[in-house]
This record gives C-alpha cells, structure tokens and sequence, in this order.
C-alpha cells in the first residue's frame, strides 16, 4: 500500500482563551487595590475611559455613557481623586524639611499670603521634619564620634550590614575580607559603634544585644550573664535548673527576669516603620431586622468606570485615515470590555459571598464550633461556576461580618469524620474546640494528647492523636509536659 500525501478538512470544538477572556479571569484574582492600579493604568491609555465622577457634575454634562452596574445595585466603584487645581504649587517645588520664616509666606519667596487664607499656606505634610532612618540616626554619631577616615569607612561598612532588627548580618572575617583590613581592626571600630544609640545595636546575637543592654545599665553580673546564655531553660519553663545554674535564690531570679523583660531584642525596630497596610473588606454583611443577612458590595474600593460615548462620537467624525479608525474603534471595544469585565467580577464576588453565606450560616449565627466543612467544589456546584474560577474569586478577598473580618478562603475546611455516622466536623472547627479544652484544663489535671482524642471522641469527632498535635502546634499550645511546668511555675 502505497503513502500519499492528501488534504482533509476537520471540523472540531475547543475552548479558545481569547486575550480578553484571558484578562477577564485575571480580573476576578486581583485583589482591590491591585484592581484600582489596573484601571488606573487602563484610564491612562484609553481615552474612551472616564471615571464616573468626572463626567457627572461638570458644566457641559456629556451623553449617557455605560457603568458597571449590576440589578442588585452593586456597582464597582471608585473612590473619588482629587485634581490639582492651577492655584497650587508646581508638582517641583520642594518642601523637605523646610520652616518658613514667615508662616504666612510661602515657601520660595512669593509674596505673602492674605492672613486668613489658609489655602495659599504650605500643608503641614509639606513643612513637618521627615523621619530620620536608623542608617542616618547612627552615621551622625559616627561622624560625632570617630575621626579617623578609615575606621569612618569601617563604621559606614557595619551600619550598612545591619538587618531589620539591627543586628550585624555579616561577619567580621568577611567585612575585613571586603575592606581590605585586617578583622581586629574591624573589631576595634565594632567595640565603638555599639555604644551608639539605640543601646543592643550590632549586636552579633540576641545575648550580646542584651549583653550589650545590661552593660549600660551596670547589671551585667556573672549570674545575669549565665541567665543569659541559658535562655534555653527559660523557653521550657525550667525554673528550678535555671535557678541552679544561675546559683541564685527564687526572689533573685524573680528580679533578673523582670530586669530581662525590660531589654528590646529588636533595638531598630523603632526606626524605618514602614506604612501600616490595612485590609479593605470586599463584601459587607449584616443581620436584618426580621431575620436573615444583608449582603453588599464594598462600593467604595471598587473602581467605577464609564466609557464616554459623547467624546467617541466626536473622534469618529474626525477620523479619517484608516490606522486612526482602527485605533479609536480598538479602543471603545477595550473601553466596553472592561466595564463588562468590571460588572461581571463584581456579580461573581457577590454569587460566590452569598452562597458562602448561606452554607455558613450556623458559623455567623453560633460561632466558630459551628462551621461547617467546605471545599471549592460545593460552592462551585451550587453557584454553576468552576472551581477554578471559585479559587480565583476567593483569593485576597475579604468579608466584614458580624464576627469580624474574615478571608473568603476561611470559611474553605477540610472535613473530618464523625465516629457516631453523623455530620463530618470542620478542621477549624475542631481546633477551637482543642483551644477551648487546653484554656478550661485544671493546672493539677493536664490533658495530653491522647486525653484529648478521647474527649473529642466522646463528642462525635474521629480523629487521631498526631493529628490532635499537628492542631495543637498550629494554634502555639505546648505539649501537656510543657504546660504542665509553666502553670507549675505560674502557681
């Protein structure tokens, strides 16, 4: 039989993963404030793109333009931006650390403002001192304090290797290695900075940080100084032996561990704080008056925006090579899509809330020993979506409940097996319930582990014992020998 080439013609189905599909799904994963710096960008680019304020209000309201809006009244919205005005100052001038002489002149010689109006007045952000870092903080008293160009260089080496806390992140071997210096000389320099401000910095370790702390202070004692490098005995509340190395009596050791309390293990960490990030609830519930829940959208993290008909209207005339008609149709498709995609995200967050909701309804109305085990598949069946799709939506999005405020990927539990046949207990849960017997136990009657497999037992719940400890390590609980020492200790 002899092999010839030939032609066929196939017809078949497969799911395509448009550019657009692709964006859409991308979409439902992005948390708020990553979904307001996508449009943001999106704003920049296409021209067809209005937030809703800027079209509302102003003198010449345009046409009708499209919003992402669902029937419940759950728009995606975006909080309002402020537009500088032409009596403000150039986005150049510089304000750091600046006092004006005059506080009713303002910054850069102008001529003085009229007293009274406040708005021609540099802000407060503008004329406040900005924070010294703790890079700045100890090379002013390096300058103050060594004069020698390369023990300077030295020191600057040392402040740059210091690590949140403010310990030395490097050795001083290696520091010699990069300097070119020998590392006593290193070490020399070392033995100065660590008498800068804040006391414990570059320090090696936490006991040379406290080291260090209690030098200051005149309390580093030959017994103080064994405490410390025996910390070991203190994490497993072994007073006695430790009372022994440090060959002092009980109300001594009281004393050496109130002294030790009052050390800072991170002596840096009151310099460079970072902004505190606060997370934004995505969805808002509350109880009805005549029973049930609430359920809406955050409006005011989501971004509104509206596709400007008026403006494409007026390009459109004026158009007239075939590259600008492609690009102004390109972009009112682009404009269209993204508010779709906008309102679709916003009707799946809220399908995938409710129904979370109502599965979890015994969680919101009795707590914690009450959720229910779930997983993505339930949700998805229910709601008609994949469980990808349920991942997606899930994914950095947070609810503000009656009981606080809480991930959607919270209310997801694994199931475990009831030992009467009954209803399968939640994972969460059944760590509640091992928190609330270690905090109820009698410091004469410790539970282990196995009491608490039987007592969980006893309650329905089919688990075992190495499962009772990989929850027990989960919530920080000690084992029963440990607890045991510490309320010994404690009583």
């Amino acid at each position: 039989m002899a092999l010839t080439p030939r032609l066929d013609f196939r017809q078949t189905q497969a799911p395509v993963m448009t550019p657009q599909l692709q964006q859409a799904i991308k979409l439902l994963q992005l948390s708020n404030l990553e979904l307001a710096a996508f449009v943001e960008g999106e704003l920049e680019e296409n021209p067809l793109l209005e937030r809703e304020e800027s079209l509302i209000g102003g003198d010449e309201a345009p046409a009708p333009a499209e919003s992402a809006s669902n029937d419940d009244g759950d728009a995606a919205t975006l909080s309002d931006r402020e537009e500088l005005s032409s009596t403000e100052a150039p986005l150049d001038s510089d304000y750091t650390n600046v006092f004006p002489d005059d506080p009713f002149r303002p910054a850069g010689g102008a001529a003085p403002a009229a007293r009274g109006d406040s708005d021609s007045l540099p802000g407060i952000d503008q004329t406040m001192a900005s924070e010294v870092s703790l890079r700045e903080h100890l090379t002013e008293q390096l300058d103050l304090s060594i004069s020698d160009p390369t023990a300077r260089m030295i020191g600057r080496a040392l402040i740059d290797t210091l690590d949140d806390r403010g310990y030395l992140s490097a050795s001083l071997e290696d520091l010699g290695e990069q300097l070119g210096c020998p590392p006593a000389q290193v070490e020399q320099v070392l033995m100065i900075v660590q008498g800068f401000e804040p006391t414990g910095v570059f320090a090696r370790d936490l006991i040379e940080c406290f080291s260090l702390q209690l030098a200051e202070r005149d309390r580093l004692d030959p017994a103080m100084l064994k405490l410390l490098h025996n910390l070991d005995y203190l994490t497993q509340h072994d007073m006695p032996g430790l009372r022994r190395i440090c060959e002092v009596d009980e109300e001594d050791m009281t004393e050496m561990l109130a002294e030790l309390r009052t050390l800072d293990p991170k002596p840096a960490a009151a310099f460079d704080v970072g902004a505190v990030e606060y997370v934004t609830a995505d969805v808002m519930m509350r109880a009805k008056q005549g029973g049930g829940w609430e359920i809406e959208l955050n409006n005011d993290t989501l971004p509104r925006v509206l596709v400007n008909r008026a403006y494409y209207a007026e390009i459109t005339t004026q158009a007239r090579e075939k590259d600008e008609k492609a690009f102004v149709q390109e972009k009112y498709q682009s404009a269209n899509w993204l508010v779709r995609a906008l309102d679709q995200r916003a009707r799946t967050i809220l399908k995938v809330a409710t129904e979370i909701i109502r599965q979890q309804d015994a969680f919101f109305r009795h707590g914690v020993s009450h959720l229910k085990p779930l997983v993505l598949a339930d949700i998805a069946e229910a709601v008609k979506l994949h469980e990808s799709t349920i991942s997606r939506v899930t994914t950095n999005k947070y609810m503000a409940t009656p009981r606080g405020l809480f991930e959607l990927k919270y209310f997801f539990t694994t199931a475990i097996n009831s030992s009467e046949g009954g209803d399968m207990h939640s994972a969460e849960a059944v760590r509640h319930k091992i928190k609330l017997l270690v905090d109820n136990e009698s410091p004469k009657s410790i539970l282990s582990d196995d009491k608490i497999v039987k007592i969980l037992r006893d309650d329905g719940v089919e688990i075992a014992r190495r499962t009772v400890a990989k929850y027990r390590d989960s919530l920080k609980i000690p084992s029963s020998v440990e607890r045991r020492r510490m309320k010994r200790a404690a009583g």
